[in-house]
């Protein structure tokens, strides 16, 4: 493992760079699944950010990163199938909604409040509460400052506790 951290990434042959992505591949995948909540998207979405990444590693520039950017890219192409899936099933979503009604549980009640913020919030808050992420590790995924991702976090909830 040592040998793959000496490596530049832009130089990096293929067989050095999915061991390095291997080692984040829980990550990538409990990050994914808290997204997408299917096994199946969430394989098909790592797959993807793989592909991703290794067109892209290019563009990275100190290993100390690689695992920020690969969640930022993970979490991209996670969006990416949401809004894909959203296009395509608007009408099964109503009734699955209408079906969701009928039971009633916390963390049912969680989920939705947790759709109903806004997404940058949602992402701040799925990072910190579901992945045990620090705001400054949230600010380096996200490219933003910490004090950004703190309001983010605090707004995302206040939202939650509105929904809820």
């Amino acid at each position: 493992m040592d040998e793959v951290r000496m490596v530049d990434f832009a130089q990096m042959d293929e067989e050095a760079f999915f061991s390095r992505l291997y080692v984040e591949h829980r990550k990538m995948y409990a990050i994914a699944y808290s997204y997408l909540r299917t096994e199946a998207d969430t394989l098909e979405v790592i797959q993807e950010a793989s592909c991703r990444a290794w067109m892209k590693r290019k563009k990275l520039k100190d290993e100390q990163s690689f695992t920020p950017w690969l969640i930022r890219i993970t979490i991209n192409c996670c969006m990416d199938e949401l809004r894909r899936k959203k296009r395509v099933i608007v009408a099964e979503k109503m009734v699955e909604e209408e079906a969701q009604e009928m039971k009633s549980n916390d963390r049912i009640d969680l989920e939705r409040a947790m759709n109903r913020i806004k997404p940058k919030y949602r992402h701040v808050v799925t990072l910190k509460y579901y992945h045990d992420m620090t705001t400054v590790e949230i600010a380096k995924v996200l490219k933003r400052p910490e004090g950004t991702i703190k309001t983010w976090l605090r707004e995302g909830l206040k939202q939650l506790r509105s929904y809820l």
